[in-house]
């Protein structure tokens, strides 16, 4: 039992989390946070390898430059 209550303690003193609300505020926060940053990224991430992708066919369909079939590229299997 005491060591339960110098944990919230601990949190309480170095997190600021004093109570149901200041909890729901964090947790309101980190939604925010996930949806302005996190998400917008994720997607611009995957926007930016699709279009690697498709130049990258364009240019093979085109002749401009050759794939080498013998073994895969570090970078490419990211």
């Amino acid at each position: 039992m005491a060591w339960s209550k110098g944990v919230r303690n601990t949190i309480k003193e170095n997190l600021g989390f004093r109570g149901s609300q200041n909890i729901a505020a964090w947790a309101v926060a980190g939604v925010i946070a996930y949806y302005l940053w996190v998400k917008p990224e994720r997607e611009a991430e995957q926007e930016r390898r699709s279009s690697r992708e498709r130049a990258r066919a364009i240019a093979i369909e085109k002749g401009l430059i050759d794939v080498d079939k013998r073994r895969p590229v570090a970078g490419d299997l990211l």
